[in-house]
């Protein structure tokens, strides 16, 4: 399976906002969210990038990609109808090949010399089927991911065959679905915000849109489990969702971690906590 071809849907009302966000990446260089999900895909391996927008915002999306606006096709999606519908808008994009889905409002840092997307790609090339990328994430998250349960790959540390998907379970349902052996007590393996995709899922979902209503993902690969092998590996990084308050904060805090000016990030932080503790009245 060769993978050459990515979307990054950017059209929901908070990503519009968030992938125009400006950070310091772990090379010291300020640069938009989007600009640094694009070098996560070329970084990769990949050719082609379709950013999914909303009607009027293209040339805000060109500006945000910086150097790397002439390597994005952007695509429209006309109609508001969920997170499946954007998917479902890069069809024509996409063709009939496989690709690297990525959302707008994820950020990643790598605790292998791979990104976490080539990491992806290379489990979904080796076993030439649809991967998702998961987290183990504690149960009091629930609420902001898709979830899936499965058994772990005999022999295989990071892989699990999907058996059901499930989008922001309550931990009721989480309990009776998606327990998978080997995680720790009171975790489940969420998605990460990356997946490699087969053509099947935009025919699942073209018969979705044929119905009135949102078109969501989750539902779409709770479908594709059961027509195809889907596998979900843990990603050796971490996902950093800029979305929720104080997620744009930790997520730059982890890229200067991790980058060439750690120590100078951690110096700051023990200034503004020596600072902190000076001005306190005593």
């Amino acid at each position: 399976m060769e993978i050459k071809k990515a979307l990054i849907t950017a059209a929901g009302p908070s990503q519009r906002g968030l992938v125009l966000q400006w950070l310091v990446d772990r090379d010291g260089e300020s640069k938009t969210a989007l600009q640094i999900i694009i070098e996560e895909a070329l970084a990769s391996g990949i050719e082609e990038i379709g950013v999914v927008t909303t009607p009027g915002d293209g040339q805000i999306f060109l500006t945000a990609a910086g150097p790397h606006a002439s390597r994005i096709t952007l695509i429209e999606q006309h109609q508001p109808r969920g997170f499946g519908h954007a998917v479902l808008s890069g069809s024509d994009f996409i063709g009939s090949s496989p690709f690297l889905l990525l959302v707008g409002d994820h950020l990643y840092v790598s605790r292998d010399p791979s990104p976490c997307a080539r990491q992806l790609i290379a489990v979904a090339s080796t076993h030439g089927c649809a991967v998702s990328a998961v987290q183990g994430t504690h149960e009091r998250k629930l609420p902001y991911y898709g979830a899936v349960g499965g058994r772990r790959i005999h022999g295989e540390s990071e892989l699990y065959e999907i058996t059901d998907v499930i989008e922001k379970p309550t931990p009721t349902e989480a309990e009776q679905r998606l327990i998978v052996p080997g995680l720790r007590a009171g975790h489940y393996l969420c998605f990460f915000g990356m997946h490699v995709l087969t053509p099947l899922v935009l025919e699942l979902l073209e018969d979705a849109a044929r119905k009135p209503g949102s078109v969501q993902l989750s539902p779409i690969l709770d479908q594709l489990a059961r027509r195809e092998r889907y596998l979900a590996f843990e990603a050796r990084g971490r996902r950093f969702d800029i979305g929720p308050r104080l997620g744009l904060l930790k997520a730059q805090l982890a890229l200067g971690l991790e980058g060439r000016q750690r120590d100078e990030v951690l110096t700051l932080m023990l200034e503004l906590l020596a600072d902190r503790e000076l001005d306190r009245p005593r």
